[in-house]
């Protein structure tokens, strides 16, 4: 049953959760100048840049991406360059949480997913979401797409909340062998068709099992969002009609949808 009171409230605060997930965006993007590390806009953000100039108007978080190195280079300096009241949240720094995201978190802001545990303390205010990318091996979309997809579907179930039961048992047993299975897939792929050519998300997070061509992504542009200049990928439109087709076709009003289920952008 939808509860209209609720997704009226959520809409009152959108613009509130867009600004201040941008307020932290601009903390990222001048570490990362000012540290020299690499990172772009990615998924509905980029989308949102190039289709409407800032956010989709519906959408309530913020992507980016960076190759792995990088990613670690980021988090050594973030614990120091961080402001008070922001926190990189990664499984090292918030050991109950189980995504491989790491996320730069508002600590002063509440903001509820269908996904969230609330019998684990892991933070869960506003963020940005930080995609780790590596190089991945030459091989075909259609590869990508079954291993990538099957490293990410039994990863997630392996990791989610679990009752004691024998249904439970029989899953974990079966997901921990599909796991397995192509995650050795992806090792021999990777050892016997040398990277080069394309790049991606973890697969252990790449539900869509997409890749990415690295000349569509680099070098790194800048992109204008919400009148501030960004990182982009080289190429948008290649990297978007990866990510979705043809991205500049709008969806229909019952698609629009947010991620969280409830948005309170202060908390004091």
């Amino acid at each position: 049953m939808r509860n209209r009171f609720l997704e009226e409230y959520n809409s009152r605060n959108l613009r509130a959760c867009q600004l201040k997930q941008l307020a932290i965006l601009e903390v990222v993007d001048k570490i990362c100048r000012r540290n020299f590390i690499s990172y772009w806009l990615d998924g509905g953000t980029l989308l949102g840049a190039v289709r409407h100039g800032g956010f989709i108007p519906w959408d309530d978080d913020i992507d980016i991406a960076m190759r792995s190195e990088d990613l670690r280079r980021f988090a050594e300096v973030a614990a120091a360059e961080l402001p008070d009241g922001l926190f990189l949240q990664t499984r090292q720094t918030d050991p109950e949480v189980e995504e491989p995201i790491v996320k730069v978190r508002d600590l002063n802001s509440f903001y509820v997913e269908a996904g969230d545990n609330f019998a684990a303390a892991y933070q869960k205010g506003l963020y940005v979401d930080i995609f780790p990318f590596v190089d991945y091996p030459t091989v075909s979309p259609r590869f990508v797409k079954t291993v990538a997809k099957g490293i990410s579907k039994s990863y997630s179930i392996l990791h989610g909340a679990h009752h004691y039961s024998l249904r439970a048992a029989a899953e974990l047993l079966w997901f921990g062998g599909k796991h397995a299975a192509f995650s050795a897939l992806w090792a021999a792929a990777t050892a016997l068709k040398p990277a080069g050519t394309y790049i991606g998300n973890v697969p252990e997070n790449n539900g869509y099992g997409i890749m990415h061509r690295k000349d569509s992504v680099f070098p790194l542009t800048e992109i204008a969002f919400e009148d501030k200049r960004f990182f982009g990928p080289a190429n948008p439109d290649a990297y978007l009609r990866d990510l979705y087709g043809d991205y500049m076709k709008v969806p229909p009003p019952e698609k629009r949808k947010f991620h969280s289920v409830f948005i309170m952008p202060e908390l004091v």
